[in-house]
């Protein structure tokens, strides 16, 4: 398969780091030689000095023969252009990034009369995350699969559980619930787990239920279940108008503190049901001001990665808030994930997640498809949920006598709407819908699960 890029940034980047691993023949545009140099570093792929609206950059990269364009330039409308050329040049599909609001109510039309194969909106994601996140703050993050009807949370163990020092078959057991334990994350080791995997105190696990079983888990442990009431947000930014759309129809009173006047202005029109607030969300007086120490959420989006880690830090030794914060940089994403801050959204990492689903499902035969694709365990391991189209070689044999590669666990059933978590004798069936967690990466159809 043969992808080009338009657009070297944070975006470009990641995506050309995860395509690499896809055995894709790969070229990279950009008006700046040294955005394309740096990548070049790491990547295999060619590079091209250009425009990427201009039809003989596109015919150097070439177009002609290219199966997907992706357009993740800084600006929308020369997104949308470098799509629209590279249809009326080639015969590829293509992928834009664009992000400004006034564009999100007219997507459909983009799609049909312009053509553009797919739209991912990084802001609109994360703030759909962040909501995710609010309506069940236990969890440290929430992927959800076969829209929305089964979900992956993670959760940090805590001595007050009562899980320290239990296997995962004997946790089933005791609480009897429908869930599966998928992965576990501790300083040592990163693992999908078998039944009979110790448990211990802060161990992140992942685990895979509907969102009814996961709530009633969680509740039989301890954990808060309920939505929060309220939120606190610092950064009045493209996320936070998102984001408050979504609190405000789930009717979580919604505050957001910006230093731009004139951007005060503009959200208040806008959300007239918030409480828009001109001041500096970092200035420790005014949070306190403002309620921070008794309020349920605290979300961290300023356009400074150090202001959100700083501001969630803060926020934790004064409340006891669900914290979230915005980080935009990958290169300290580990060191940030051990500082504790509860949720960390990385809306590049979103952005790439989504257009790599795409990739992916293009790239499978006709028996199955890649439905959703997320990056788990720090980036080492992937969550995927195949629809299953025909016959194949997994089809109606026991997953017990299946001869499935290592680190691969199949965590779900989906058959006629009903979620079922399966079992050694469960079969997996043709119109079924299966959910897969692995270390291998690049599985694009279901029948990559067999060991060869």
């Amino acid at each position: 398969m043969k992808i080009i890029i338009v657009g070297c940034g944070k975006v470009g980047r990641t995506l050309a780091e995860q395509l690499q691993e896809e055995d894709i023949d790969l070229t990279l545009i950009d008006t700046v030689a040294e955005k394309i140099n740096v990548i070049s570093e790491n990547v295999d792929a060619m590079g091209i000095v250009g425009n990427g609206a201009s039809i003989n950059t596109l015919m150097e990269a070439g177009i002609e023969t290219a199966d997907i364009l992706i357009a993740v330039t800084a600006s929308d409308e020369l997104n949308l252009l470098c799509c629209l050329i590279a249809q009326k040049t080639g015969h590829c599909q293509t992928i834009a990034r664009v992000r400004n609001p006034i564009y999100s109510k007219e997507i459909g039309f983009i799609k049909k009369r312009l053509g553009v194969s797919m739209i991912i909106n990084p802001e609109f994601a994360a703030a759909q995350e962040i909501s995710r996140l609010l309506r069940f703050p236990s969890a440290i993050k929430i992927d959800t699969f076969a829209r929305g009807r089964v979900e992956m949370l993670k959760f940090k163990v805590m001595p007050e559980f009562g899980l320290d020092g239990m296997s995962i078959s004997r946790i089933t057991e005791t609480f009897r619930c429908d869930i599966l334990f998928c992965a576990i994350e501790n300083k040592n080791s990163i693992s999908i787990p078998g039944g009979d995997h110790i448990i211990h105190d802060g161990d992140l696990v992942s685990m895979l239920a509907t969102p009814q079983n996961a709530a009633s888990f969680f509740s039989k442990i301890g954990l808060k279940t309920n939505q929060v009431k309220n939120t606190i947000m610092v950064g009045g930014g493209t996320i936070s108008f998102y984001l408050a759309l979504a609190l405000l129809d789930m009717k979580i009173d919604v505050k957001i503190i910006e230093k731009d006047k004139v951007r005060c202005e503009v959200l208040s029109d806008l959300l007239p049901n918030a409480t828009i607030i001109n001041g500096d969300g970092t200035d420790r007086s005014l949070l306190l001001e403002e309620g921070l120490p008794q309020a349920e959420s605290f979300i961290s989006l300023t356009n400074m990665d150090e202001e959100n880690v700083f501001l969630a830090l803060f926020a934790k030794t004064i409340s006891s808030a669900k914290l979230v914060a915005k980080v935009n940089r990958l290169a300290f994403d580990d060191v940030i994930d051990n500082l504790d801050i509860g949720s960390v959204i990385y809306p590049k990492y979103i952005t790439a997640d989504y257009i790599l689903q795409y990739v992916r499902a293009m790239q499978n035969s006709i028996g199955s498809n890649v439905e959703t694709l997320y990056h788990i365990l720090d980036n080492q391991a992937e969550a995927l949920e195949f629809a299953i189209h025909e016959n194949s070689p997994v089809i109606g044999i026991p997953l017990s006598d299946l001869n499935l590669k290592k680190n691969l666990l199949v965590c779900c059933l989906i058959r006629h709407g009903k979620v079922r978590i399966p079992r050694g004798q469960d079969t997996i069936q043709v119109g079924d819908t299966v959910i897969i967690v692995t270390t291998n990466k690049g599985l694009r159809d279901i029948r990559d699960i067999l060991e060869n």
